[in-house]
């Protein structure tokens, strides 16, 4: 197989979801001496990016969102600590968890994976996350972004309440605020004070993106 079946088919099953043809493709990829950020930024990332676009035509649905997800996540652990030996850039750092009282993780988790195939860190708290643990996560990680995940209408209020804690303990302004999940709108979003809003987790690694731009060019040199 030459380089570029090799990297059209990865492409091809990861769009289809088919992860045991992933990691076999990806190792093989390895094996024929093609860099962990070939495979990335050449197959992976822009199979994924066409799920996206499809999800946002309607020609993909959540389940094959996952299913594509999934089998890049895959692929991921196995380049994750090849491309850290390369000094790969990354894009920047995002601390995620589903707020204090919510459970729900599979769309955070959609997300983290977008996120992390797009080239951000991603340090993941969990599901129930309280306030208290933000904070404590944003001190210690220093992210660009801190991301609150909410599925239900009734933990939507913990944006605020994670905010109000951020800005307590001085950390408001040093980190952009995203917040996402099934109930949450864009209106929401701007009343409780969030910097940046995403319907799916597709716009969040879009909308992420510019808002870390947009930081870094008001950042004075």
């Amino acid at each position: 197989m030459t380089r570029e079946e090799l990297l059209t088919e990865l492409y091809d099953r990861t769009l289809t979801g088919n992860g045991p043809a992933v990691l076999e493709l990806t190792r093989q990829g390895l094996a024929d001496g093609l860099g962990p950020e070939t495979l990335l930024y050449e197959a992976l990332i822009p199979s994924l990016e066409e799920v996206g676009a499809r999800f946002e035509r309607g020609d993909f649905f959540v389940p094959e969102m996952l299913i594509a997800g999934k089998a890049m996540a895959g692929a991921l652990e196995i380049l994750r600590p090849l491309l850290a030996e390369t000094g790969a850039d990354q894009i920047g750092t995002v601390v995620m968890g589903t707020v204090k009282g919510d459970v729900h993780d599979i769309g955070k988790n959609l997300v983290n994976i977008m996120f992390e195939g797009a080239g951000f860190q991603v340090i993941d708290l969990g599901v129930q996350v309280s306030p208290e643990k933000f904070v404590d996560a944003v001190k210690t990680h220093k992210p660009d972004i801190v991301g609150f995940s909410a599925f239900l209408t009734t933990t939507m209020p913990m944006f605020k309440a994670n905010i109000n804690a951020l800005t307590k303990a001085g950390l408001r302004d040093q980190v952009i605020v995203m917040v996402g999940g099934a109930p949450v709108t864009q209106e929401y979003a701007d009343v409780v004070g969030a910097d940046g809003y995403a319907a799916d987790a597709s716009a969040a690694v879009v909308k992420a993106k510019e808002l870390i731009r947009r930081r870094r060019a008001l950042a004075p040199v």
